[in-house]
């Protein structure tokens, strides 16, 4: 088993200054450190509000509408029509639609009913109905006008949200546990934790402008993905202090991916926003700013390693040491909180799937009906793109189940719809080489119906993760099977549509990146035959117990092709 703190360590690189501010370097030294220091990124609000949404898109200089904006939340999207062989070869401007994609900040993924409302009918009335939930405890939208988003973030703020740094090189969204609070197995709720750092520190401009973007994972239970944050609070019992939390720092995917690294370090709730606090800075200042592809804090904890990043942490940004404590447990299994489970109070969670996290507004309203026939008033966003309903009572769970089921919402899935991700894809995505989302809705409806007979004989669902490029938006390499989008050569010598396929990937007890077959990549007219095909060699040959993730790692290449 590969663990959290056997990361090998690079060498340091030292023949060219890395755009480190600690070091004096500071030089803008990429194209996105250039419109950093010419203008601080949170002035756009001003312009968006004063200017561009009354002016158009037209009144957008390239620096704020490719730039600054994504502090807001807003990403220009994808011009439709262009298909994924041209994503490297245009130009931004050939690429850029008159439209953008929003992103609604939700830290923690805690939304109340009303709030659910007031995201429905944005989406409704400004988004063309689209709405996904993403991994990050996030609502996206598209078809966003320029022209709406000063009433969209007024509807927002009513109601205690907003976009601000939802996106850009800064603190995004934080991540916490779906079932915080009400979860029998917890000791510690970090939800004070998290909405501390969101009163406190998005949007102040001293910690606005960081090498690129810091992710963060606060939760007692190990269910917010806290191996692939560049810092995680993990709840853990110190044997003299009690409940806390162990902190790790360094992880991320994208296209080198690295699991965060445990510091040894033992956090009280108390103080976990201090020590949250002083890793930002530590990124701010000692980040690397010369390579856009090297700005990324995993790549300074590669090269610096566990114990170095723990002495500069204490000495110049904390000036006191931390507390030595143990590592936090790993659950076997993802933990999606799908299904209906017990909550400490009595009443129940009810965890449901859409497919890959595509809802709409319309759904989205149905939902915040169905709750309040069920008497609920509260439900979390997850790191799996699922939703959660709390406080449902017993006798309220089946008419809840059949309520939300034609809504595309399933809380009692097939595995194949349980554990199948998506990223944005060619649909909206600039970067994205192929489609994704309703690709990822027609392989779980074929997957239904080639392999329902499977259903009883997998113990834990196998998770199938599509991503449109290399970023891996959809966590392609901790998936049992990541598939990557390519453009690919087929049988018959045509350029088409295909993944790059990685297989056996996961986090908690089986934390490792997916393996990959040499020269090994499906078409994605294929993906059905090929995921049919590997699954049904699984279950023949695997071994008492064994895990899909297991037999991949261990089975001969032609098996998995």
């Amino acid at each position: 088993m590969t663990t959290t703190s056997e990361r090998p360590r690079a060498t340091q690189r030292t023949a060219k200054p890395e755009g480190q501010w600690a070091k004096g370097e500071f030089d803008p030294l990429n194209p996105n450190e250039v419109f950093k220091a010419e203008d601080a990124p949170l002035n756009v609000r001003a312009r968006i509000l004063e200017q561009y949404a009354r002016e158009g898109f037209d009144s957008i200089p390239g620096t704020d509408l490719r730039g600054r904006m994504r502090w807001m939340g807003l990403y220009t999207q994808r011009k439709q029509g262009i298909d994924g062989g041209k994503t490297a070869t245009l130009a931004p401007e050939e690429l850029d639609d008159e439209y953008f994609m929003m992103r609604v900040r939700i830290d923690g993924g805690q939304l109340s009913r009303e709030q659910l409302r007031v995201l429905a009918g944005i989406s409704t009335d400004f988004a063309r109905g689209t709405a996904d939930i993403t991994d990050r405890n996030n609502i996206q939208y598209h078809w966003i006008a320029i022209e709406h988003v000063p009433e969209i973030w007024r509807r927002l703020e009513a109601v205690g949200l907003d976009t601000l740094e939802a996106c850009g090189d800064c603190t995004r969204t934080t991540l916490g546990s779906p079932v915080a609070g009400v979860h029998p197995d917890e000791v510690i709720d970090a939800t004070p934790a998290i909405d501390f750092i969101k009163a406190n520190y998005v949007g102040d401009p001293d910690l606005a402008n960081l090498p690129r973007k810091f992710k963060s994972s606060i939760a007692w239970l190990p269910d917010a993905a806290p191996e692939i944050n560049d810092i995680s609070f993990v709840g853990v019992v110190h044997p003299d202090h009690g409940p806390g939390f162990d902190l790790q720092i360094g992880g991320g995917l994208s296209t080198k991916a690295f699991f965060a690294l445990r510091l040894g370090a033992w956090v009280p709730l108390e103080e976990v926003p201090e020590v949250w606090l002083a890793t930002v800075k530590l990124f701010r200042d000692h980040g690397y700013r010369r390579l856009r592809n090297r700005a990324r804090l995993k790549y300074l904890v590669e090269d610096w390693g566990a114990d170095k990043t723990r002495e500069v942490l204490e000495r110049e940004y904390l000036g006191r040491p931390l507390l030595d404590g143990p590592a936090a447990p790993t659950p076997k299994h993802t933990i999606d909180h799908v299904g209906v489970h017990r909550q400490k109070d009595g009443r129940n969670l009810v965890g449901f799937a859409p497919i890959a996290g595509r809802t709409s507004g319309a759904a989205l309203a149905g939902v915040a009906d169905a709750m309040e026939a069920a008497g609920s008033d509260r439900l979390r966003l997850t790191a799996y793109q699922k939703l959660v309903v709390l406080d449902v009572p017993d006798d309220s769970v089946e008419p809840l189940l059949e309520t939300m089921r034609p809504l595309g919402f399933d809380g009692r899935p097939s595995p194949w719809r349980r554990a199948t991700m998506a990223c944005t894809g060619l649909e909206f995505c600039k970067l994205a080489i192929v489609e994704t989302k309703q690709r990822a809705h027609d392989l779980v409806a074929e997957l239904e119906e080639r392999l329902g007979h499977l259903d009883d004989q997998l113990e834990h669902p196998i998770a199938i993760h599509l991503n449109g490029c290399p970023n891996s938006c959809a966590r392609i390499q901790v998936a049992d099977i990541g598939l990557k989008g390519q453009i690919i050569t087929d049988a018959a010598g045509e350029q088409v549509p295909g993944y790059q396929v990685h297989l056996g990937g996961g986090l908690g007890e089986d934390l490792v990146v997916g393996r990959k077959l040499r020269a090994h990549k499906v078409a994605a007219s294929e993906l059905g035959d090929y995921v049919e095909r590997v699954v049904t060699r699984y279950v023949a040959a695997r071994e008492s117990g064994e895990s899909f993730g297991d037999w991949a790692r261990r089975a001969d290449e032609e098996e998995l092709r």
